[in-house]
């Protein structure tokens, strides 16, 4: 993993993290265990990065929904 890729998926999980009113720890290991941390936002770090952040952030809630993370 490059340093802007971490970069990005902790500027990805303070974001999930604000939205939806949990602590960033919460989120990390929501994204980590469901295996979207690495599966999902660092690889697609390169195609992510390029939409804003209130799209990212939708994009990312909504595929925690969809793998039942947020249940």
């Amino acid at each position: 993993m490059t340093f802007k890729a971490l970069d990005f998926a902790l500027f990805c999980i303070g974001c999930v993290a604000e939205r939806l009113h949990l602590n960033q720890t919460v989120v990390y290991d929501k994204l980590q265990e469901s295996g979207i941390l690495h599966g999902y936002i660092v690889k697609g770090f390169d195609v992510l990065h390029t939409f804003d952040s209130k799209h990212i952030t939708d994009e990312i809630i909504d595929y925690m929904n969809e793998k039942g993370v947020l249940k």
